[in-house]
């Protein structure tokens, strides 16, 4: 893929139960998925209408004790090099590179807190589409929370060359440091709560929040919490799909309550 270091170029969903979640995110977000041809492999490509915005990967006996999860790429020019850049700077590789035929070359990793995230070298010259920082339907927030704030920036901004353009304080929690990559406001990094693991959180574009805080509950899923009110007007919530994967919502509260 043509997008700059450091740019968020994939999302992907690892569940327990494809068709389930297939209907779960397609009722909540709106996608539809098809199946993506890789054979021997149960992917499908969430289509957001005007574009890709992740994939969705059924858990099979080749992931020993993998659960639900979400997970992030972030586009790098050569994944070998930054194997081996994340591994000496104390991070740890879960999957080791590896080429997927037309689709480009991938690494799993996890930081120092033990977070995972893939990098990936596309094999198309064609840019992403999954995140846009004001679409529905796509991927609009990064939130990454961590043992440490501070030495999570370091090593965050020394991998991806990202920075920090603001920061918004958090009382205790210290500040919510707001992230930009190429330019662009892509995300967040703060301390994890008190009795919270590190995580990176995913925050999915809807058009109403409140309708699909109704589809979260008839699909079988779980309000988290929220929804809370975000500067710009919007609302954000936390949630928790029928198989167990953490996501996050964003998008207008249209009928007021």
């Amino acid at each position: 893929m043509s997008n700059p270091k450091g740019d968020f170029i994939w999302y992907e969903l690892l569940t327990t139960d494809a068709d389930a979640a297939q209907r779960f995110y397609g009722d909540v977000v709106g996608w539809k998925a098809s199946d993506s041809g890789q054979p021997g492999m149960d992917y499908r490509i969430l289509d957001a209408g005007d574009g890709q915005a992740g994939g969705l990967m059924q858990i099979n006996e080749q992931m020993p004790g993998a659960k639900p999860v979400w997970l992030g790429y972030v586009g790098v020019p050569d994944v070998d090099a930054a194997v081996t850049d994340w591994s000496a700077a104390g991070g740890s590789v879960q999957m080791p590179a590896m080429d997927i035929p037309n689709v480009g070359r991938i690494a799993m990793l996890a930081d120092p807190d033990g977070v995972p995230l893939y990098v990936m070298r596309g094999a198309s010259d064609a840019s992403s589409t999954a995140f846009r920082v004001a679409d529905a339907r796509h991927v609009r927030w990064n939130e990454i929370a961590a043992k440490d704030d501070a030495a999570a920036l370091g090593f965050y901004q020394a991998r991806f060359g990202w920075e920090v353009v603001g920061a918004m304080p958090m009382g205790e929690m210290g500040d919510y440091h707001l992230l930009a990559a190429n330019g662009v406001r892509m995300g967040a990094l703060m301390r994890s709560p008190a009795g919270q693991e590190p995580r990176w959180m995913y925050y999915i574009g809807v058009g109403d929040i409140d309708a699909a805080i109704e589809q979260i509950k008839a699909g079988g899923g779980q309000v988290l919490n929220g929804p809370h009110q975000i500067p710009g007007g919007e609302y954000s919530l936390h949630a928790r799909d029928p198989q167990g994967a953490a996501f996050a919502l964003v998008g207008p509260r249209i009928a007021q309550p």
